[in-house]
């Protein structure tokens, strides 16, 4: 019998590219998520729309990224204990009613015009917290919906390119709906937008997942999670360069109503085409590693990845120049999502069944929890030095976080290859 890499060597890039399509269960969860995604990408731009244009204030921007993330950073710890033992299916049902209702709230509010600035404040709260749970779920899910793990590359490139493609509409469709309609109905087609992931969600039929027997406390999973994690090298430095991105080189994602509006001197449909200019190279990224055949050297990959992300960002900081500025977010996405992706893939080969959800979690919190943190830190930084010079900033740090993870590649490989031994990626 042929062996699963001597099959997927065979293959060409669009086959591997769209081997997990064979799934019907990631077929409904592709269709889903990713019209609900639009509607996602919507939200978050007329939010941050709504709140500079209500305030002014570029400090305001980084407290309600802050608000919004914080519960991520500070309960997923906790929440990924939990999705190793709950039924994850069902527990993503959950959490995207909620979202649903969230934006249905936030609609009413802004389209009645009773919405004023805490409002949306604690809904971010309340949307933080659904996330917190949501976002470990979903990446845990995959396993459940592609079950041969050789297909598990092709989803995760495969999701990427969902998000990402939603990026491209999606902020585009809000800056132009902004422009016209106003606010409220990008949080209204948001909430409808909901139905379809929890229509694909109720059409699966999952497998019950094999449980340990394990009288285990939750949080005797909790302390094991930071073990592992930190005990086992290639985990651990991919965490590290997540954390470096999303702590310190996201700060032109904060603070991009402030380029649209105060630096390039356009409106919300300015504010939509650099989102989506970002979402154009994320998904160049996406389709490049959908088509990729082997996990082997994404360790270098990475680092080359985050330079590049900070050298883009640099050449937007100094930017004055709508072309040049989008020829720069398409730059940066390319190097964010090739970074994300690569740590990403490298996680989800090597990670240990039993502990997928606490690990997933630990990767959230780097990837997304730690950003509202930097997001406050951008807007306090922002109001005193002003935009271009925060993401200047920023965009240093992490080309010299690339010099620091490339010297650790060789030490990376060494402990990455008994791993790929055992799964026979490599012989």
């Amino acid at each position: 019998m042929t062996d699963a890499p001597d099959r997927l060597n065979k293959q060409g890039a669009l086959q591997v590219a769209g081997r997990a399509f064979g799934h019907r269960n990631y077929r409904l969860f592709f269709a889903g998520q990713g019209t609900s995604l639009i509607g996602t990408w919507m939200q978050q731009i007329a939010m941050s729309w709504l709140v500079y244009r209500l305030t002014g204030s570029p400090s305001l921007l980084g407290v309600i990224s802050f608000i919004t993330m914080a519960p991520v950073f500070f309960v997923t710890s906790v929440a990924g204990v939990f999705v190793d033992r709950w039924d994850r299916c069902r527990l993503l049902l959950l959490t995207n009613l909620l979202a649903m209702i969230q934006a249905a709230i936030l609609g009413v509010l802004t389209l009645t015009g009773h919405i004023v600035v805490w409002h949306i404040f604690v809904l971010g709260f309340c949307l933080g917290f659904v996330n917190a749970f949501d976002m470990p779920t979903r990446q845990a899910f995959l396993i459940d919906i592609v079950e041969r793990k050789e297909d598990l590359n092709s989803a995760i490139a495969l999701n990427s390119t969902m998000f990402n493609g939603a990026r491209l509409v999606g902020p585009a469709l809000a800056g132009l709906t902004v422009a016209v309609f106003g606010e409220g109905i990008c949080f209204l087609i948001n909430s409808l937008s909901f139905l379809a992931i929890i229509m694909a969600l109720l059409a699966m039929k999952i497998k019950p997942r094999a449980k340990k027997a394990a009288a285990s406390r939750p949080f005797d999973g909790f302390k094991e999670r930071y073990r592992y994690v930190f005990g086992f090298l290639p985990i651990r430095y991919c965490i590290m360069l997540l954390a470096l991105m999303a702590f310190i080189g996201m700060q032109h994602a904060t603070l991009m109503p402030v380029f649209a509006k105060d630096i390039l001197h356009g409106g919300a449909h300015t504010l939509g085409f650099l989102v989506s200019a970002s979402g154009i190279g994320a998904l160049l990224s996406a389709f490049y590693f959908a088509s990729r055949k082997s996990v082997i050297g994404l360790e270098r990959l990475a680092s080359i990845a985050v330079g590049l992300f900070g050298c883009a960002n640099l050449v937007f900081s100094f930017s004055r120049s709508l072309t040049l500025s989008l020829f720069a977010m398409v730059v940066s996405g390319l190097g964010m999502m090739s970074a994300f992706l690569a740590c990403n893939t490298i996680i989800q080969t090597v990670v240990e069944e039993d502990k997928r959800g606490r690990v997933m979690s630990f990767h959230a919190m780097a990837s997304m929890g730690t950003m509202p943190f930097g997001s406050l830190i951008a807007g306090i930084v922002a109001s005193h030095l002003g935009a271009p010079h925060a993401v200047l900033i920023s965009a240093g740090c992490c080309v010299v976080g690339s010099f620091f993870f490339a010297r650790k590649v060789p030490s990376l490989r060494s402990a990455i290859r008994p791993v790929y031994i055992a799964l026979g990626i490599i012989k």
